[in-house]
């Protein structure tokens, strides 16, 4: 499937870093993007989590191509070393595939705003529907669409969580400025970056060896943010961002800094 594939290239992971990640095998994987095998629900699921992609949207066009049997996780064979998952090793590695370009059939950017609608939609349905309610009286919920678990690896716009965080730490360079953002309300934490000209740029967020990462190309105006990460404090989590080949990293006990 072309759009599984788009999405494994989104994660910026090798199938062996892939099978070390999801309940699925390297071949497995393989058979699955190479259109052998069709995929499984649960592996579609996992694939989205992991490119920072609305999975809604993304499993109306696998229903539409056809539900495959329920198929049972395969255990991961120790085909290969599963890939060092350490945040710096990794975002060094990213500085010569930028900038990596978003899938053209379905862009972050429109992920956000198709989830985004789609809650507002469904909120002013439901208070229409009150008895006795009238257009004064009817108010959007701020209520987060999710909590710990259910948001790691969601975006924190669409999920609403963006709403309470606050920036725990931040540095700061000429082109761009790296933030440490944290929800009380959902219990998470992830990076944002804003840039001061278009550029492409990886954003990504690490606790211990948990990372999570999403690209941007230069032309989209809208991507800031590293999926969330489930996390019961911002203490030990590094947010970082890697822009035209500059990495810069901030974090509560993580000594802030940028590198080239």
């Amino acid at each position: 499937m072309v759009e599984l594939r788009e999405l494994k290239d989104r994660t910026g992971l090798s199938l062996a870093a892939l099978a070390a990640r999801t309940p699925y095998s390297k071949s497995a994987w393989h058979r699955y993007l190479s259109g052998g095998t069709p995929p499984p629900r649960p592996a579609v699921e996992a694939l989205c989590r992991l490119a920072g992609a609305d999975p809604e949207a993304v499993l109306a066009l696998w229903e539409a191509a056809g539900t495959p049997a329920p198929e049972t996780a395969p255990q991961a064979a120790p085909e290969t070393a599963p890939e060092e998952p350490g945040p710096r090793r990794r975002l060094r590695r990213l500085g010569p595939r930028l900038p990596r370009r978003l899938p053209s059939w379905l862009p972050l950017s429109v992920l956000v705003l198709f989830g985004t609608a789609t809650a507002v939609a469904a909120a002013a349905v439901a208070l229409s529907d009150r008895p006795g309610a009238t257009p004064a009286a009817q108010t959007l919920p701020g209520v987060p669409r999710c909590h710990g678990r259910s948001c790691q690896g969601e975006l924190p716009d669409p999920s609403l969580c963006a709403r309470d965080a606050r920036t725990t730490t931040m540095v700061t360079g000429p082109a761009y400025t790296v933030r440490l953002r944290w929800s009380p309300a959902c219990g998470t934490a992830w990076s944002q970056v804003r840039v001061r000209s278009p550029k492409a740029r990886e954003v990504s967020v690490r606790a211990g060896q948990n990372v999570l990462s999403a690209g941007y190309p230069a032309d989209d105006s809208t991507g800031d943010s590293s999926p969330m990460l489930s996390v019961s404090s911002p203490r030990g989590v590094e947010a970082c961002a890697e822009v035209a080949g500059q990495l810069a990293c901030t974090g509560l006990d993580v000594e802030p800094g940028a590198q080239g």
